[in-house]
């Protein structure tokens, strides 16, 4: 492996370690995040540190050092979380952020300057801030005494959070069983490459360590000393119950330097720890690897030490058990995993060939060919679920837009999530992103009411948006909901026929008015802002997510609040679909649509003009739509008694499609109309039957929608 696709590794942890910090950073808004939240946001920003390093990340590094620096004074509790150092934390994550993304693409690194004096300012105790400026200038009086209170607090600052490393008069404490030695002595130019000795100290005191000797051997008077390099080495004792690779695990991103770790079979005493000779130090040049050995160490006599048993060899490769075992993974690249997912399509279409053909020729009962049947489709979900990916990955974005829109907006908003762990296809994530985030951001501007406009309603100052993920019927259905204002539908009305989107005589129902929304060029904004007023925001909405092949419902009440839903598949690559014929042309319906298919009786369909027909579905009237009418198919059925009626679900509500017979059901593998040949309206896409060949894949909402708005139904026989 070379270097660029190393780095290129490194990039993408940092992608996810970005991620695993927003999705953190939300629990320092409005309460004291648990110790387990600070940790996740320290390791994962030490990680990016010493990858930067690694890489000649220069600014990255630097930057991050800084951030790692206030981060650490926060986990060890040296710092409390105001909502100051809070604003601070989550500002410089924005800007490291910029930092990744500028060393990613060799691009300028972002102007810091501003972040990294705030994040130094935030380090340093409130009484050495408050110092008057003249009084390190002083050499006695009241003056002196205060600059040296100040500088007491500054120490104290350096060295809080070592008592338990530092306790030197618990040796009788230590396990007769014996425990591991840790001899440290980092390189003297450390610190350049993003080295922080004092937060490794720390690691080992969270092990529970306790540190014996501090090597100062090297240290240089006064004069000569250079604050820039690192003088001092360390041996410190940890507790056995911590596994080797654990403590090395410190160390990871350590260049250079020296690092022992040794295995003491008895308990020594701090005045007779070996001396270096006795058991020489390692030098390294890079990361100490999880494999690298350990120096023996030299056991009394009389105390041999056992030798470490390991009878499972899946526990020999992963110290902590079966439950580590169980979280492994490995990277894999996407374009392989597309690879993998197009060979299963093409496996499953020719797996449909096989029975087209076999069952020609009377062979179709074949119980093998049943297994490869049930084979090709479990392979082909296990396929797909290795795509799969939890909607965290689009929400853990949500908790910033919110704080951008209150900064801009004036706006209390609470967010609440739920679902953010359903699970959906990666191609979905992805490209779900930005309707989401338009939906977010017109809730809260067009939505949510200012403070003052909430309490005058009889509601909390704080507007409250909800974002939910679930699985429904084959489908993701994710919603955005707030309980501000509603949609004023009378006002949607008067701006569309302002805008000429709509005429002044139009008879239109609340549906058909909520939908105005979606319209090119509509808003409702007064005045354009950098949040809204343009009226493209919900137009993307919609035409993403009919691209997606989903479909969009609205629910609203005036002064109650609005919530949108989002219907999506769960994938774009295999769908369930029910084969049909219109003439002498084969279609897919989507299963996901569908309630239930029927032959209706005579009569049963009722005619209101030579256009329009409706149908009785279990005491509702759903108009009746001639799918060969809307495709141009010609020779196809007009006798509703002699086709079949199919009931489905779009986003205008129930409906009724006319086909002519139904052939089959089965899974189908979707082939893009539009990289292929060109889009098609009414049609989603494309697939390859088990005879080879091609039939369309309907798309139920734009076509219903596309009837709704012409204003026809059917042309069927009388």
């Amino acid at each position: 492996m070379d270097f660029d696709e190393i780095q290129k590794i490194f990039f993408q942890e940092c992608e996810e370690g970005l991620a695993t910090i927003e999705g953190s950073l939300d629990a320092f808004r409005g309460h004291d995040p648990d110790a387990e939240v600070i940790n996740t946001v320290f390791r994962a920003v030490h990680s990016i540190k010493g990858g930067a390093g690694a890489f000649g990340h220069e600014p990255l590094q630097a930057y991050t050092h800084a951030y790692e620096t206030l981060l650490d004074l926060v986990r060890n509790g040296t710092l409390p979380l105001t909502p100051d150092l809070v604003a601070a934390i989550v500002a410089a994550f924005d800007m490291l952020a910029d930092h990744v993304a500028a060393a990613r693409d060799a691009d300028t690194p972002p102007a810091d300057a501003a972040m990294l004096d705030r994040l130094q300012r935030a380090c340093v105790p409130a009484a050495y801030v408050a110092m008057p400026a003249a009084a390190a200038d002083e050499p006695s009086g009241d003056g002196a005494a205060e600059a040296g209170d100040g500088f007491d607090d500054l120490l104290d600052l350096i060295g809080d959070g070592f008592d338990t490393l530092l306790d030197q008069d618990d040796t009788d404490e230590i396990p007769t069983e014996g425990y591991w030695r840790v001899t440290l002595r980092p390189a003297a130019d450390a610190l350049d490459h993003g080295a922080e000795p004092l937060l490794w100290l720390r690691e080992l005191a969270a092990f529970g360590g306790v540190l014996i000797t501090a090597d100062c051997a090297a240290l240089p008077g006064l004069a000569a000393l250079d604050p820039e390099l690192c003088h001092v080495g360390w041996t410190a004792r940890v507790p056995l119950a911590v596994e080797e690779e654990d403590i090395r695990g410190v160390f990871d991103f350590m260049d250079g330097g020296e690092l022992l770790v040794v295995r003491e079979a008895i308990a020594v005493p701090p005045d007779e720890v070996p001396p270096h000779d006795m058991a020489p130090p390692v030098a390294i040049d890079r990361p100490i690897p999880d494999t690298a050995p350990v120096a023996p160490a030299v056991p009394e006599a009389s105390d041999p030490l056992p030798p470490v048993q390991r009878s499972d060899p899946a526990a020999a490769a992963s110290p902590r058990g079966g439950a580590a075992a169980a979280g492994q993974s490995i990277r894999v690249d996407l374009d392989k995993l597309d690879r993998l997912v197009n060979l299963v399509g093409e496996l499953v279409i020719t797996q449909a060939m096989l029975a087209q053909r076999l069952s020609e020729h009377a062979l179709g009962g074949i119980d093998e060919l049943d297994d490869l049947a049930l084979l090709t489709r479990e392979l082909q979900e296990s396929t797909m679920a290795i795509r799969a990916q939890p909607m965290k990955t689009v929400f853990s974005r949500v908790p910033r837009i919110i704080r951008e829109l209150e900064a801009e907006t004036g706006k209390r908003v609470r967010l609440d999530v739920e679902g953010e762990m359903t699970e959906v296809d990666k191609t979905v994530v992805e490209r779900i992103g930005e309707p989401l985030t338009h939906l977010i951001r017109n809730a809260v501007d067009h939505g949510l009411e200012l403070p003052a406009e909430r309490l005058a309603a009889g509601k909390p100052e704080e507007g409250v948006v909800r974002l939910s993920a679930v699985h429904h019927s084959g489908r993701i259905v994710i919603t955005v909901t707030d309980d501000g204002r509603g949609i004023d539908r009378a006002k949607v009305r008067a701006k569309a026929i302002e805008r000429g989107i709509i005429a002044a005589e139009a008879t239109l129902g609340d549906e058909d008015i909520d939908n105005l929304i979606f319209a090119p060029g509509f808003s409702t904004a007064t005045a354009v802002s950098n949040i809204s007023g343009r009226g493209v925001g919900m137009d993307v909405v919609r035409k993403n997510v009919q691209a997606l092949g989903g479909r969009i419902g609205i629910q609203s009440e005036l002064g109650r609040g609005s919530s949108f839903s989002l219907s999506l598949p769960l994938t774009l690559a295999v769908l369930d679909g029910m084969i049909v014929t219109v003439g002498d042309q084969t279609f897919v319906i989507p299963l996901s649509h569908i309630v239930e298919s029927l032959r209706p009786a005579k009569g049963a369909v009722r005619r209101l003009s030579d256009r329009s027909a409706l149908f009785d579905v279990r005491g509702t009237w759903c108009p009746v739509y001639r799918v060969a009418d809307q495709l141009g198919v010609t020779e196809a059925e007009t006798d509703p008694t002699q086709a079949v009626l199919i009931v489905v679900e779009s986003d205008a509500g129930q409906a009724v499609l006319m086909v002519d017979t139904i052939q089959d059901q089965r899974q189908v593998v979707v082939k893009s109309l539009e990289a292929n040949y060109q889009a098609i309206q009414g049609l989603a896409g494309a697939t390859i039957l088990g005879n080879g060949r091609v039939a369309l894949i309907l798309d139920v909402d734009a076509l219903i929608g596309r009837w709704r708005r012409d204003g026809r139904t059917m042309r069927i026989a009388a």
